[in-house]
């Protein structure tokens, strides 16, 4: 299978391309592998880049003023991470993204993709789709973080990210829920007592 197939294969797994798709395909994209604690991106960078997860584990985060960090995403198989604030505009990032558990991607540029959506039309459908749901997705994390207790959140958030826990710190999933990681032992005692996960 060559390269641009399995791009196409693991990727846009429920598209059809022709050869000459496939070939642009293959050409904008590249694969690469990080160790884990690789800092990708920092804040303050130029953002060119998105990443699709073939395997492993990345963690997006914010840092204010007294250094807290409050992680926003966790992007493991088959998920898209970027600083899209940064990514879809001139700003610089706001955003951090680090490697949390070896992971190989494949990444493209904000140039690149442009291109690919004029070249292959379907592809710009397809992120579109992707990013509806993605906007959806943050929609429901913030009504949540609104209405859900802390518990209802951990519960939602295993939900999502189901066997994560095996690879995550506890304070990095604390800071996605905004809680401490002391709450989170309790709250993890508490429904293993209940049976409730």
């Amino acid at each position: 299978m060559s390269s641009g197939n399995s791009i196409s294969k693991e990727i846009f797994r429920n598209l059809s391309f022709s050869k000459e798709e496939l070939e642009i395909i293959n050409a904008v994209f590249f694969k690469e592998t990080f160790c884990k604690g690789t800092q990708l991106l920092k804040s303050g960078d130029y953002v060119d880049k998105q990443y699709y997860i073939i395997e492993g584990c990345l963690r997006s985060y914010y840092t204010n003023s007294q250094g807290r960090d409050y992680t926003v995403q966790f992007a493991v198989k088959d998920w898209w991470m970027s600083d899209y604030t940064a990514f879809f505009s001139p700003s610089k990032a706001i955003m951090n993204i680090e490697v949390i558990q070896k992971a190989t991607v494949y990444g493209i540029t904000h140039k690149h993709k442009e291109y690919l959506y004029h070249k292959v039309p379907q592809i710009e459908s397809f992120f579109r789709k992707k990013l509806e749901r993605a906007f959806a997705a943050f929609q429901k994390r913030i009504l949540s973080e609104l209405s859900l207790t802390a518990s209802e959140r951990y519960i939602n958030f295993i939900k999502a990210y189901p066997n994560i826990e095996k690879t995550v710190k506890n304070y990095h999933i604390a800071s996605y829920l905004g809680i401490t990681t002391e709450s989170l032992s309790r709250i993890r005692k508490e429904l293993s007592n209940n049976y409730i996960y």
